[in-house]
């Protein structure tokens, strides 16, 4: 969130040199800065023996496949938002959770937290907010993913961290 007027007083904010930070958005009122606030979001590929989950969520995107991803709550711990995303769109339980390292979506100005699990337990059920909800074999899921160049990427991650590398070969042999 970048900061235009003071959430305290509602006064137009003012440039002010922040040291290190540059030029940050300064209330002269309340004697405070406000710094820009990405919202946190967690991503995660969750691995079934050789599939991988994904979801189908139009608002997204037409004609894409996506990985399981949400929004960190306030007071909530980034591994705590993780089950409760794949327990709330997918209703599955996992295990071994792994993080894999960060995005910034500058259109949206989220953190995406990448994280890679295993399916632990639980049968598919997808919630409201979901369009459809599979399991796709690994060596299939990029070519699901077309729009989702992030979630590509993870993908590959994933390839990569399993060791899996036989897999995209087996696709192109």
């Amino acid at each position: 969130m970048k900061f235009v007027y003071c959430p305290i007083c509602g006064m137009k904010l003012q440039p002010r040199d922040s040291w290190d930070e540059g030029s940050v958005p300064y209330c002269p009122n309340d004697d405070m800065m406000f710094f820009d606030t990405p919202k946190p979001c967690i991503i995660v590929a969750i691995i079934k023996e050789r599939e991988i989950l994904l979801l189908k969520q139009n608002y997204i995107y037409e004609n894409s496949k996506v990985l399981l991803s949400g929004y960190v709550g306030c007071g909530e711990k980034v591994e705590d938002a993780v089950h409760r995303e794949v327990k709330e769109e997918s209703g599955l339980s996992i295990r071994d959770l792994k993080y894999l390292g960060s995005d910034y979506l500058e259109s949206k100005e989220i953190v995406m937290l990448t994280f890679m699990a295993h399916y632990e337990s639980g049968e598919l059920k997808k919630s409201s907010e979901v369009d459809d909800v599979e399991w796709i074999s690994i060596k299939h899921a990029l070519d699901e993913m077309k729009e989702d160049e992030i979630g590509k990427r993870i993908v590959r991650k994933v390839i990569r961290e399993l060791d899996w590398e036989d897999v995209m070969e087996e696709k192109y042999e």
